[in-house]
């Protein structure tokens, strides 16, 4: 079991990190070249900016048991199809039950937006933080 991390936008990095220590897990973190990072824990991945690319990629070594944390839900949909745990920035974990509605959702807000003007999401708070590391660490407790 390994962390794969979609970790261009990624927010929790720290908690990541820190569940990661202590469980002994490997993380690997995955950007796009317009990013610099190292942490001295994780195995960091810079691939080109292309379309895509980053997710290809993280996909692409996912194998079976791993966990993902990203808020692609493509990403996120393929990493279940590789029978992968995968989970959002935010804590929720995706599951095979909830992919389709959250992807028709996501759907009809890219129409929404086409045609108006919408807000964009809340604030981070630290409450978010707290729920990202609950979720993870649920997830590596129900695998170990």
């Amino acid at each position: 079991m390994r962390i794969l991390v979609d970790a261009d936008a990624c927010p929790v990095k720290t908690e990541i990190l820190k569940v990661a220590k202590e469980k002994n897990l490997e993380v690997h973190m995955f950007f796009d070249n317009s990013h610099q990072y190292d942490d001295g824990y994780s195995t960091v991945y810079i691939l080109d900016k292309g379309a895509d690319s980053v997710d290809y990629y993280l996909i692409n070594k996912v194998t079976p048991g791993d966990i993902i944390v990203t808020q692609d839900y493509g990403v996120a949909s393929m990493g279940l199809s590789k029978r992968a745990h995968v989970l959002s920035q935010n804590g929720l974990i995706y599951t095979d039950d909830n992919m389709m509605s959250l992807l028709s959702r996501r759907a009809m807000n890219q129409k929404t937006r086409k045609h108006s003007r919408v807000k964009g999401p809340k604030k981070r708070t630290q409450d978010d933080n707290v729920k990202f590391e609950k979720s993870l660490r649920i997830i590596i407790n129900s695998i170990l």
